[in-house]
C-alpha cells in the first residue's frame, strides 16, 4: 500500500512518530511513579554513562535543545540529583556527574526503563529487535554508534540511553 492511498497512516514518518509516541508514554507513566520526565531520565542515563560530560555532549547524547537541556539541568541542580564540575584538564570547561542521590534515584528508574524493554524484545523478539534497530540507527544517520555497541545490544539488553 502506498502513502498516497493510506492517507497520513500509510507513511513511514508516522509509523515512527506513532511507535515514538507510544513507547515515550509508556514509559513517561512508568518513570511518572518516581517523578521524573523521560528526558531527565535519559540525561541521568548519558551522565552516568561518561566520565566527564559536558552539556554539549550530553545535548547530542539525549536529544534535546540546549535552552531545554540547561533549564532541566538546573532543576536536577537544585533537586541534588546532578552535580556540576570544572574540568581538570580545561577549566572553562564543566562537567555532570550524578550525586549520590542521583545515582540511587537512576538505579530505580533503570528498573523501569530496563522493564519496558524486555516487554518490546519479548513484543519483537531479538532478531527483529536488532533489526529495529540498526534501521532506526540507519535513518537517524548513526550507523557507527550502532557498530560500536556490537551484536549483543538486543540480546536481552539494548541500550538504554537514547531510547523513547
Amino acid at each position: 500500500m502506498s502513502s498516497n492511498d493510506a492517507g497520513v497512516t500509510g507513511y513511514l514518518a508516522y509509523a515512527l512518530a506513532a511507535a515514538h509516541r507510544a513507547v515515550h508514554q509508556e514509559l513517561a507513566r512508568g518513570l511518572k511513579e518516581e517523578g521524573v520526565q523521560v528526558e531527565a531520565w535519559r540525561i541521568m542515563e548519558a551522565i552516568a554513562g561518561e566520565q566527564a560530560m559536558t552539556m554539549g555532549r550530553l545535548a547530542d547524547l539525549v536529544l534535546l535543545a540546549p535552552p531545554t537541556l540547561t533549564k532541566m539541568v538546573d532543576r536536577m541542580v537544585a533537586d541534588g540529583l546532578v552535580q556540576r564540575q570544572i574540568s581538570t584538564e580545561d577549566q572553562r570547561q564543566v562537567h555532570l556527574v550524578l550525586s549520590v542521590l542521583g545515582a540511587r534515584k537512576r538505579d530505580r528508574l533503570r528498573r523501569v526503563a530496563h522493564a519496558q524493554e524486555a516487554a518490546m524484545l519479548d513484543r519483537l523478539g531479538p532478531e527483529q529487535a536488532r533489526a529495529l534497530q540498526q534501521a532506526l540507527a540507519m535513518l537517524a544517520g548513526r550507523e557507527e554508534s550502532l557498530a560500536l555497541q556490537g551484536q549483543d545490544a538486543v540480546q536481552g539488553d539494548m541500550p538504554h540511553a537514547g531510547h523513547a
